[in-house]
């Protein structure tokens, strides 16, 4: 299967950010676009996969399970070993709801009742005890990065944002301080594993291991068990406590404390970054939030639309179906590419330019459907939070060299941003 459809599969072009342009030829021409998956970087070739880019097309296969199947092959692009599809279907982002027919196929498991289990553990009620202590982190850590520049320039990655999206996660979790450098090592693993400045841990064949394979997985899982114990000892207002003491199981309790301490802990970060990086590259929309004329929460939607936590999601089709006019067979990957449905024409105005007044605002960095981010509410405190105190301890700000970005299909990620602040 060929055409010519421009590449967005290789994480080595997102060095340089997602790529706009082509992603924007997708839209026109080739919405639901087949790209070939070449070896790179070590990892092996792939079958190939659909990429869909259009918001519509997005928002239609993240909302139709019983089509587009998050368990079939899980949601990474690359596929898993099958003798580790089991193990990864463990997590509720790799289930399917019990809908429609076929609901008692394995494949679909039990994902409403995990999910509604963990939601009662992410209320409302608790999340908003945090914003206290967010904010007071936050302008510990900003007011450390300024007065430390040194000549007036800071990493606002390694300097705050790393640390307030860990530190603001491990609280709401009931992670010990000591033990807190462990979940930034392992989100470094699952998260960075394309990144070429990530250490590459190797199998017998020479070949990159899979950072979700039982064996790289095993350390957390082990300490997730430790950390459930210590919590039925002595509990805690955190979502551990919650957990350990719920109706889940062993397994499910180790994947959810995975899912948590990945997706929790990078959403935040990679969003952080992003939307201090816009806002220092557009200083007229900046003023309008130092001048009122936006509420903040308003402005972090728009900042959100503009750099995305993550960049892709995979879909496995479960039956022959048809997607913009392209006749995709069962079996198929699907994949969608958050950062293009959000620079839609069709649904933003003038979507490559900033407006951090615009509304509404429909973008899918959160997902939709059933698999929408649980934690949305936690990482848009934390934005809103961040964003609020930087305008007060950080109210001038400009680029002082090009951001260092994540070599990843996946996360939108910044490596560093430096900063001249005044």
């Amino acid at each position: 299967m060929t055409n010519d459809a421009p590449d967005v599969f290789d994480p080595r072009l997102y060095a340089a950010g997602p790529p706009y342009a082509a992603y924007r030829e997708l839209r026109d021409h080739l919405p639901v676009a087949w790209q070939a998956e070449p070896e790179v970087l070590g990892w092996p070739a792939g079958p190939g996969f659909w990429a869909v880019t259009r918001h519509a097309d997005v928002v239609r296969v993240l909302k139709d399970a019983g089509s587009y199947s998050s368990a079939l092959g899980a949601t990474q692009i690359r596929d898993p070993d099958p003798a580790d599809l089991p193990f990864i279907r463990r997590m509720m982002l790799n289930q399917d709801p019990r809908t429609g027919p076929g609901a008692d196929d394995p494949a679909h498991q039990d994902h409403g009742r995990l999910r509604r289990l963990v939601s009662r553990a992410f209320t409302p009620g608790r999340i908003e005890r945090f914003e206290a202590l967010a904010r007071e982190r936050a302008r510990a850590l900003l007011t450390a990065a300024r007065d430390g520049a040194e000549d007036g320039v800071c990493d606002l990655v390694a300097d705050v944002t790393d640390d307030y999206a860990l530190l603001n996660l491990t609280d709401l979790l009931g992670v010990p301080p000591g033990d807190r450098g462990l979940l930034l090592e392992w989100t470094e693993r699952v998260i960075a594993y394309q990144d070429p400045d990530e250490p590459r841990v190797t199998g017998d064949d020479g070949r990159p291991v899979n950072p979700r394979s039982p064996a790289m997985l095993a350390e957390m899982f082990a300490y997730a068990r430790q950390l459930a114990a210590y919590k039925r000892e002595r509990p805690g207002d955190d979502i551990m406590t919650s957990l350990a003491h719920g109706e889940l199981g062993g397994a499910e309790l180790e994947m959810f404390f995975f899912l948590l301490t990945v997706a929790g802990n990078d959403t935040v970060r990679g969003a952080a970054p992003g939307g201090l990086l816009a806002l220092a590259q557009h200083p007229a929309q900046r003023a309008v939030l130092m001048n009122h004329q936006v509420a903040v929460d308003t402005a972090v939607e728009e900042l959100l639309r503009w750099h995305p936590p993550v960049l892709s999601f995979r879909r496995t089709a479960v039956r022959d179906t048809e997607l913009a006019g392209r006749r995709i067979a069962a079996g198929d990957k699907v994949v969608v590419f958050h950062a293009s449905a959000n620079h839609d024409e069709r649904v933003f105005s003038d979507p490559h330019r900033l407006d951090l007044t615009r509304a509404p605002n429909p973008h899918v960095s959160f997902g939709d459907g059933p698999h929408v981010c649980l934690g949305a509410h936690f990482a848009r405190l934390q934005l809103r939070v961040l964003h609020e105190e930087a305008l007060r301890v950080l109210p001038r700000t400009e680029l002082a060299a090009p951001p260092r970005r994540l070599v990843s299909n996946f996360i939108n990620g910044i490596k560093s941003l430096y900063l001249r602040v005044r």
